[in-house]
């Protein structure tokens, strides 16, 4: 199988996983992603998250606050760099509730693959700030 297709998998199992995680199960988000000490994620609240152990609570956070969810990537790019090493590009789209308020999802996605073991694992993950996303986590704070 070529390196494309195998990345275009790895990025299917991601947003499996990441459609179940926002659905209230993390524990597929756990099995896609490296465990090293290198991995990072930007989410959409902002803020930088790096090193498996708070990447992982960050997944279980949102897993927590989030139902009904739905995302997809759409006009996905991939990009090998070399034999063990790859990023996609695309675009995110979907919605989640958070508490009563329903948010969109519309934003730009990187995604940074690694082979280990002979399995693609996500090591980075970065999407642009959601302002709206922000703003309603900020009023379900002040409650």
């Amino acid at each position: 199988m070529a390196v494309e297709d195998e990345i275009q998998q790895a990025s299917e199992q991601f947003y499996e996983a990441l459609n179940r995680m926002i659905n209230g199960d993390p524990e597929p988000m756990m099995e896609v992603w490296s465990h090293g000490s290198d991995v990072a994620t930007m989410h959409p609240l902002g803020g930088r998250e790096t090193g498996w152990e708070e990447v992982r609570a960050s997944w279980e956070q949102v897993a927590q606050g989030f139902s009904d969810g739905q995302v997809s990537i759409e006009d996905l790019v991939v990009v090998p760099l070399a034999d063990d090493v790859a990023y996609t590009l695309g675009h995110e789209q979907g919605q989640a509730t958070h508490g009563e308020e329903t948010v969109g999802i519309d934003w730009r996605v990187t995604n940074i693959y690694r082979r280990e073991e002979g399995e693609w694992k996500m090591v980075h993950h970065h999407t642009d700030v959601s302002h709206a996303l922000v703003e309603v986590l900020k009023g379900w704070e002040e409650v």
